[in-house]
């Protein structure tokens, strides 16, 4: 079991997490391409919390985090959501048959960090409540890791969450895979090398997927998430 670095109060401390989380250098991909297909065929990504969409708000905690490359995968409405990544000095990334599934924006992805030492973390870009201590606290964790784990996901009060962080190894081994095989696949392929952080963090295990999960989100933290008024315009 292991959590992020603590206080003699139990507590997570920030300082120390930032020190461990800056001694692993990594790469991050931001999956952006499925079809919301639950949420009324609309790009889930592009909701606002405080009038900002939340692709761009897991861009900036990924860049307070201490990323070093950032690859953002699109596939369904790809048209829409490019024009707000204007700016950003991402990487963007198409996936040209995105009902393939997640499996093949993921790996896709991967590709476009082929031959990098750095770990990889990869996030959802319809996770509202990450930022970048969530991010920093993970990345600790992974920096003290047991030596046989190459990949570490979060886990809240026993549910799996998200983001995950790996070894540039795992991402090898699925890109020398099968293309049925993607992360979660690998993981389950290879348990004892998969380790949780354990947290009380739920930020780690909300994302959107349907129209009741925004109405649980207001009521649960008494913030709202919008559509754009308005088509962004590239």
């Amino acid at each position: 079991m292991l959590s992020s670095p603590m206080s003699s109060s139990g507590g997570p401390t920030s300082e120390q997490s930032m020190v461990a989380a800056a001694a692993v250098p990594f790469d991050a991909i931001l999956m952006a391409a499925g079809a919301g297909s639950r949420l009324g065929h609309r790009p889930k990504c592009l909701l606002q919390l405080d009038g900002v969409p939340l692709i761009l708000r897991q861009i900036s905690a990924l860049k307070a985090a201490g990323v070093d490359h950032l690859v953002v995968v699109l596939g369904f409405y790809a048209d829409e959501i490019a024009p707000w990544l204007g700016g950003t000095g991402v990487r963007v990334v198409q996936n040209p048959d995105p009902a393939q599934g997640q499996i093949s924006s993921q790996r896709i992805g991967l590709q476009q960090l082929r031959g990098r030492s750095n770990a990889v973390l990869m996030a959802l870009a319809d996770q509202p409540m990450i930022d970048s201590p969530d991010l920093i606290d993970l990345i600790a964790g992974f920096a003290v890791r047991p030596a046989d784990c190459l990949l570490m996901f979060p886990r809240v009060q026993g549910q799996p969450g998200n983001p995950v962080i790996f070894t540039p190894a795992v991402r090898d081994a699925v890109l020398s895979a099968d293309q049925s095989i993607g992360c979660r696949q690998w993981r389950q392929a290879n348990r004892a090398s998969a380790l949780p952080f354990d947290s009380d963090n739920t930020h780690y295990l909300i994302d959107i997927d349907t129209p009741e999960e925004i109405e649980s989100f207001r009521r649960a933290t008494g913030r709202s998430l919008s559509w754009p008024t308005d088509r962004k315009e590239g």
